[in-house]
């Protein structure tokens, strides 16, 4: 359905994010890209099933309660998206070919082929920007008071895909910045249960992410892309199990940062 000459999002749906500011003094700044699974009404379903909007193809399911939950217990500042990964991908550069999807894990998404570039423009504007401009701000409103920063990302995966099982339960994913995936991983190391991947199950690059890249990288601030794998986030004793872990991780981490000892 076109909506080019239409705002978007009607007034009676969720703005493109959603924001708890925290504490105000806490340094870490947690954000979830892919939390919500909403398509605008005027994108009717896209062209994908209710089974398949369910799945991970749309959002990381379990990421919204874990974030929540974990920006509660440290007294931070966190921002979430609102919409499907399937309107616009909110942690994908504006060229990359899968910004917006046409098929995604072998699922075709008919409501995105052929749209024109002012309809594309239209959720960058409405969705994609919004958001992104807001966690812009809060690292410039940081700056100002100089309040240092600890940039985490959260994300969920599943456990299998295309066929393929996920050993790992945790991943910690960087690029050129190693300085918190190590602090963290020999933490996360005292667990002898825990399989933590490196760089798993998706690599950070300047081509396939945004966020890390963008508010990490680019600001040299400690930073980290979190990955937590599905079926452990599935219950809500799993998701409060994970929100306390990492709160543990990431308070005893900053004792162990070169910024902050």
């Amino acid at each position: 359905m076109s909506t080019a000459n239409t705002k978007l999002l009607q007034p009676d749906e969720p703005p493109a994010f959603e924001v708890m500011p925290g504490d105000g003094t806490s340094p870490f700044l947690l954000i979830a890209d892919h939390a919500g699974r909403r398509i605008p009404q005027a994108l009717g379903d896209l062209g994908v099933s209710e089974t398949d909007r369910v799945t991970h193809i749309a959002w990381d399911i379990g990421i919204y309660e874990v974030a929540t939950q974990l920006a509660r217990l440290l007294g931070a500042y966190l921002a979430v998206q609102n919409y499907s990964r399937l309107v616009i991908d909110c942690n994908r550069p504006l060229k990359a070919a899968d910004s917006v999807v046409c098929t995604s894990a072998g699922v075709d998404v008919p409501g995105n082929r052929g749209i024109t570039e002012s309809e594309r423009e239209q959720r960058i504007n409405e969705i994609f920007r919004p958001y992104h401009s807001r966690i812009e701000a809060e690292l410039q409103r940081r700056k100002r008071a100089n309040q240092a920063t600890v940039f985490v990302a959260m994300h969920s995966f599943t456990p299998v895909f295309m066929n393929v099982a996920r050993p790992w339960h945790i991943g910690l994913l960087f690029k050129r910045d190693t300085r918190l995936a190590r602090i963290l991983k020999r933490f996360l190391a005292e667990d002898g249960s825990l399989v933590i991947g490196e760089n798993e199950p998706y690599a950070v690059s300047d081509t396939s992410d945004y966020s890390v890249v963008t508010y990490g990288e680019s600001r040299n601030i400690p930073h980290i892309e979190l990955e937590l794998r599905q079926d452990l986030i599935a219950t809500k004793d799993g998701q409060t199990e994970w929100a306390m872990r990492l709160e543990k991780l990431l308070k005893r981490s900053l004792h162990e940062l070169p910024s902050y000892g």
